[in-house]
């Protein structure tokens, strides 16, 4: 796959510990997506899971979560040297917020085409088939995607996940 070629022996830890993250909220029953935002030199600032529970939110993405407490940590100057690693493809709301945060680099899994494949119209998350480079490419700064990485082992945990929290 040519976006491994493109990968640094950091984003590859980097996405191995996001993927991890998702296991670990799969297993404790949460919505396996999960989001780490790292600086420049390749430290981990700040990490997510989904914000789903305990009261339903459907705004809660592990993705949009972190880049509202990153917006408020840093400023847009700051976050253009980050990147941020995520389970799954971030939806048109969450990359709107990493956009509007001023993130300037994207790392993903599974991608919302396949994700859409695996959760159908489920009521807790009725994917949007939207990739996150549409939502980048109608802005006004770029954001630098790389995706999808890793997407069979990212979708092993939403196929288990979903099939046991029925369709």
């Amino acid at each position: 796959m040519s976006e491994l070629n493109a990968l640094s022996d950091v984003d590859l830890s980097m996405m191995h510990h996001v993927l991890e993250m998702a296991e670990t909220l799969a297993e404790e029953g949460v919505h396996p997506f999960a989001a780490l935002l790292v600086d420049g030199a390749g430290n981990k600032l700040m990490e997510q899971g989904n914000a789903y529970l305990p009261d339903q939110d459907m705004t809660g993405h592990a993705e949009r979560v972190l880049m509202t407490r990153a917006s408020k940590a840093w400023r847009p100057d700051f976050l253009a040297s980050c990147t941020m690693y995520v389970s799954a493809e971030p939806c048109a709301m969450c990359a709107g917020a990493a956009y509007w945060a001023g993130l300037g680099r994207l790392v993903y899994g599974l991608s919302e085409h396949r994700l859409k494949g695996i959760t159908g119209n489920h009521p807790e998350n009725p994917t949007l088939d939207l990739p996150c480079r549409l939502v980048f490419e109608s802005g006004q700064r770029d954001v630098e995607v790389i995706g999808p990485v890793l997407e069979d082992e990212a979708a092993e945990v939403h196929e288990t996940f979903w099939q046991t929290h029925g369709k």
